[in-house]
C-alpha cells in the first residue's frame, strides 16, 4: 500500500511504501530526478528534501519555504560550487568530435560535455577526459544567445579563473521542470509561487572582466579603501577616514583569512579520513568522490584572496 502517494503521470511517482502497519518501510519514487545522473547533485536533493517533506513530515508549507530558500541562494551566488556540477559519460558519438575517429553521423548535435572535453584537450591533451570518463562540467555566463555547449566549463577552472556562473540557467532548465512534477497536483499556480516572487527578485550580477573585444577593455580598474571601498590614490590601502582604523580593519581581513584556513583544515582532514591516508598526497578530480573536492578548490581560491588583502598591509 502507498500512503501517501504523490502520482505525477503513469511513469512517474512517489510515496511511501507499508508493509506493515506499524511504520512505512521506505519511500518509493520512479521516474523523478531523486535518481537520475543527468542532473546536477542541487536538483536530487532539492526534489528528495521536498518529498521528505510533502510525503514524509506532511508539511507542505515548509516544502514550498525550503525552496524558496534554495532558489534565493542559487540567484544570489551563495551555492556551493560543487552542488552545481553536472556529469555526463563520453560514449562512441563522441569520437567524431575529439579527433578520434568516428563518423560525423554520429555527432549530429553538438553535447556541452562533448564539446568541453575538446577544449580541454586542446589546453592539456595530458589531463583531458577520455573514451568512457564522465566529464564534470558547470554552465557559466556568457553573452545573450550563446549556445549551452559553448557555456560549459570544467569545475577547476571556474574556480581556478574566478569564472561567473549562469545562475539563471540551472533554475530555468535544472530546476523548473522538477519542481513544477512534484508541486502541481499540490499547489494553484508553481510558476507564480515557486519561480517567481519575492526570493527571486535579488540577482548576483558579477563584475564585468576586461575580455578581449568588451567595453571594459578601454576601463581602468580604480583602487578602493579596504575598509569604506571608496576611491582612493592607488598605493594606498585605507583612505583617510579609515586611516586611524588600520589596526581594525587589519585584524578583521586577518579574521576572515583564518576562517577560511580552518575551514579548509576541516575539509582537508575529512578527505583524508575518506581516503584513509594522512601521510600521502590525496589525488582526485572530484568525478563522483565523496571528499568535496570543489569545496576543498573554492576554499583554497578564498585564501590565496585573503592572504593577497593581508599583503597589502605589509
Amino acid at each position: 500500500v502507498y500512503f501517501p502517494y504523490l502520482l505525477m503521470n503513469k511513469k512517474r511517482y512517489a510515496g511511501l511504501m507499508w508493509t506493515k502497519v506499524e511504520k512505512y518501510d521506505y519511500m518509493d519514487t520512479k521516474g523523478l530526478e531523486t535518481v537520475r545522473r543527468d542532473n546536477c547533485s542541487l536538483v536530487r536533493e532539492v526534489i528528495q528534501t521536498s518529498l521528505n517533506k510533502i510525503l514524509i513530515g506532511q508539511d507542505v508549507p515548509g516544502a514550498i519555504n525550503y525552496v524558496k530558500s534554495q532558489i534565493a541562494d542559487l540567484l544570489q551566488n551563495k551555492m556551493d560550487i560543487s552542488r552545481l556540477v553536472i556529469t555526463k559519460s563520453l560514449n562512441k558519438g563522441a569520437e567524431y568530435a575529439l579527433g578520434l575517429g568516428g563518423k560525423k553521423e554520429d555527432y549530429k548535435m553538438k553535447q556541452a560535455h562533448v564539446e568541453l572535453a575538446a577544449r580541454m584537450k586542446k589546453r592539456d591533451a595530458g589531463s583531458a577526459p577520455q573514451m568512457g570518463d564522465r566529464v564534470p562540467y558547470i554552465i557559466i555566463t556568457a553573452a545573450k544567445n550563446v549556445a549551452t555547449y559553448e557555456k560549459a566549463e570544467d569545475p577547476i577552472y571556474v574556480l581556478e579563473n574566478n569564472l561567473p556562473i549562469d545562475c539563471k540557467w540551472y533554475l530555468t532548465n535544472q530546476l523548473s521542470k522538477p519542481l513544477t512534477r512534484i508541486f502541481e497536483p499540490i499547489i494553484d499556480n508553481v510558476d507564480k509561487e515557486l519561480l517567481q516572487g519575492d526570493h527571486t527578485r535579488k540577482i548576483f550580477k558579477p563584475t564585468p572582466s576586461a575580455k578581449k573585444g568588451s567595453l571594459m577593455m578601454f576601463a581602468k580598474k580604480m583602487a578602493t579603501c579596504m575598509g569604506c571601498k571608496c576611491s582612493i590614490v592607488e598605493r594606498e590601502n585605507l583612505c583617510k577616514h579609515c586611516k586611524p582604523r588600520e589596526a581594525e580593519i587589519y585584524l578583521e581581513k586577518l579574521a576572515i583569512l583564518r576562517e577560511a584556513e580552518a575551514r579548509y583544515a576541516v575539509l582537508w582532514s575529512r578527505a583524508q579520513r575518506i581516503h584513509g591516508t594522512v601521510h600521502n598526497e590525496i589525488i582526485c578530480r572530484g568525478d563522483g568522490c565523496t571528499c568535496q573536492f570543489y569545496r576543498r578548490k573554492k576554499v583554497q581560491a578564498d585564501i590565496r584572496l585573503a592572504q593577497e588583502v593581508i599583503c597589502k598591509f605589509c
